[in-house]
């Protein structure tokens, strides 16, 4: 409860600043929420998916940025923490919190027994409360690349945050760009990629497509729900105009919320199920096929997709209230509509699962360019 006093209370303050407000990411990092599914080897829970799915959408009830900036902040430490072995002085804190970015590949020249790393990166969520960033790079020697992409991991002051996230859905989550000019970091900071490390871990044998793909559906899980609470709210108490009927007893409004319960309870419903069953396969070491990773993609981008359809309906029906910065309903709609925008989850990857479904090859990234 207190949590949730903290992130609704400082809602309004993430959307003005365009950031995570320092005393939430203070206080995700002090009940471990970030760390959730790292390794317990760093401070960690070593969560299973459903409980990660879980605490996800609960945040993000509350608030959608602050439910985005913890979803990438527990992605980061259960994807590159795993690889920090000889830099583990780096995040051994428990309060120190972990940003990332794949949107680029910069570059890491060999220096004596390190690197210079150089780049920009752009969507960088929640860097403003980070202490370390984990930069997406590849090796040089001698102005020739030498590997496939790694990270650089670079500590404050090393890194700086450009003032890039002017934007209108998730305006709270801080997704800035970050710039590393030119910095000489060790050889122990470069780890391996995202999900790459060699660790005994259930974590790192999901599917990482998958893996990136789950996730996002809980943040948009929760902001629908916090859309049809929303819209339970006003319907009780609104009288629209040129009627004497509240808003509640209108048809049209008993339509659109019975629709967008059943579309979100039945999208949240298929992730889940399909989820304990990979989650299964994992623990076990059975096969994960390509097609199972497509029907997991499919449910996965769809309920995304259901749940703005959702909140689309509720919109709709609340009419222009809906439209009004003082209603909650504006900034959930705005909110959702970025969620479907990532790329983990768009619209265009069910495309690519029905090319798997028919026999084909995949041809986007998440069902052909990632292990699993």
């Amino acid at each position: 409860m207190a949590l949730e006093t903290l992130v609704r209370g400082q809602a309004d303050e993430a959307e003005r600043i365009r950031r995570l407000p320092e005393p939430v990411a203070e206080a995700f990092a002090a009940s471990g929420l970030y760390r959730i599914a790292a390794p317990e080897s760093l401070s960690g829970f070593d969560a299973d998916p459903a409980t990660q799915m879980a605490v996800i959408e609960a945040v993000s009830r509350f608030d959608g940025s602050a439910g985005w900036n913890l979803m990438i902040g527990i992605e980061t430490f259960a994807l590159l923490a795993p690889g920090c072995i000889e830099c583990r002085a780096l995040i051994e804190d428990p309060r120190v919190v972990l940003a990332s970015s794949t949107a680029a590949v910069g570059r890491a020249d060999r220096e004596g027994d390190g690197y210079r790393v150089t780049g920009c990166w752009q969507f960088v969520s929640g860097c403003h409360n980070a202490s370390v960033f984990g930069a997406t790079v590849r090796l040089y020697e001698d102005d020739e690349p030498v590997s496939p992409n790694l990270y650089a991991m670079v500590p404050l002051p090393d890194f700086r945050i450009e003032d890039t996230w002017h934007v209108g859905g998730l305006r709270g989550s801080g997704s800035h760009d970050v710039r590393v000019d030119g910095v000489w970091i060790p050889a122990s900071q470069i780890v391996a990629p995202l999900g790459g490390a060699e660790e005994a871990s259930n974590q790192l044998r999901f599917p990482l497509g998958s893996r990136l793909a789950f996730n996002k559906v809980a943040v948009a899980l929760g902001i629908a729900r916090a859309g049809i609470d929303a819209f339970v709210d006003l319907a009780e108490g609104k009288v629209p105009r040129f009627t004497s009927r509240s808003l509640r007893d209108r048809p049209a409004s008993q339509r659109a919320v019975a629709e967008a319960e059943v579309r979100v309870r039945a999208g949240a419903a298929l992730v889940r199920e399909l989820l304990d069953g990979m989650w299964e396969k994992v623990l076990t070491r059975a096969h994960i096929s390509t097609r199972d990773r497509a029907i997991f993609q499919l449910a996965c981008s769809d309920a995304v997709r259901g749940c703005v359809e959702a909140v689309d309906r509720l919109c709709d029906a609340a009419g222009t209230t809906a439209n009004q910065q003082a209603h909650p309903l504006e900034r959930i709609a705005r909110d959702i509509r970025v969620v479907r925008q990532h790329v983990t989850v768009a619209s265009h990857q069910i495309d690519d699962a029905g090319r798997v479904l028919l026999g084909l090859p995949a041809t986007g990234l998440m069902l052909s360019g990632n292990r699993g």
